[in-house]
This record gives structure tokens, C-alpha cells and sequence, in this order.
């Protein structure tokens, strides 16, 4: 799955409320453009997204029902 077919599923799940899955597009994207930037670039954006990922927390514990049900 490319970045666009990615991003056409979290539209159309309604996935946009779902911080996880806005994340896995970032890194989807920064995949797709590893061969345009140089190696420093690359990382910094790919830490960037890891301290994002890592900044959602455990937000979700108590509301898994509600968060993760089909």
C-alpha cells in the first residue's frame, strides 16, 4: 500500500481521529522520499515522527472498546 491508497483508507474509515494512523502515513510518505533527501534529513524527520508516536502515550488504555473496535 502506497501513501495515497494509505491515505484514501484513513478518509475512508474515518481513521483521521486516529493518531496512530496518521502517523503510519507520515512514515509511509518519508519512506516513499528517502531516495531525495540525504541521510541527515532523512533521520531528523524519522525522529520526528518516533517523538510524535512516542508523545501519543498510553491514551488509549481504559478506552480500548471505543478506540480500537471494528
Amino acid at each position: 500500500m502506497d501513501s495515497k491508497e494509505l491515505a484514501q483508507y484513513i478518509e475512508a474509515t474515518d481513521g483521521i481521529s486516529k493518531p496512530w494512523l496518521l502517523v503510519q502515513l507520515r512514515l509511509k510518505k518519508l519512506q516513499e522520499r528517502k531516495d531525495e533527501l540525504d541521510k541527515n534529513e532523512y533521520f531528523q524527520q524519522l525522529q520526528d515522527i518516533q517523538q510524535d508516536l512516542l508523545n501519543l502515550g498510553e491514551w488509549w488504555k481504559g478506552r480500548e472498546e471505543e478506540v480500537f473496535r471494528p
